[in-house]
């Protein structure tokens, strides 16, 4: 199950609005490749709904996984559309292009967690982690419980929100010339 990708999430916002922002998912309902297919292809679809736009991604785990996707069902996406949405005109690494190389912040890590901490924000877990969150997807397989299911889909979003007010801060930052 480890190299299952059973959720995609995103948080959308129009033109910096909060009051526009919401949570979407798209969630593997079995741990088996045609639902991973099946929330792939959603979360493909809804990308190219949203077009126009730019995608924030935290760290290259989100393109390196979308290519194994990519690589394992070839018919949802094609290898040109992969690297078209992840191209530098549509998509933006925070952690590689923005908070590695062109920021420096007063904490001994540069993890989404310790960032978002540090801006005030919170999840909702307790203990969140992406090694827990594989855990509880692995749970909820074998026992179906739609208390473990949400605990997954609040963990995502807060992951989410938590990009985004990185983002914000970030947005917010003053430039200093020399």
């Amino acid at each position: 199950m480890s190299d299952l990708c059973y959720l995609h999430g995103f948080v959308e916002r129009h033109n910096s609005d909060p009051r526009t922002e919401k949570y979407v998912a798209f969630y593997a309902n079995q741990p088996t490749p045609d639902d991973e297919c099946t929330a792939f292809k959603e979360a493909w679809d809804y990308i190219q709904l949203c077009q126009p736009c730019v995608i924030y991604y935290y760290s290259p785990y989100e393109r390196t996984t979308w290519r194994k996707l990519q690589k394992r069902h070839p018919d949802v996406m094609s290898k040109v559309d992969l690297e078209n949405i992840f191209s530098t005109d549509v998509a933006v690494d925070l952690y590689l292009d923005v908070v590695k190389s062109k920021t420096e912040w007063p904490i001994n890590d540069d993890s989404i967690k310790t960032l978002a901490t540090y801006l005030g924000f919170k999840w909702r877990d307790k203990e969140p982690s992406g090694a827990a969150s594989i855990e509880w997807y692995h749970r909820w397989a074998q026992t179906g419980d739609v208390t473990i299911r949400q605990r997954i889909l609040n963990y995502n979003e807060d992951d989410c929100v938590a990009m985004r007010v990185l983002l914000d801060a970030i947005q917010r930052l003053s430039v200093i010339k020399f």
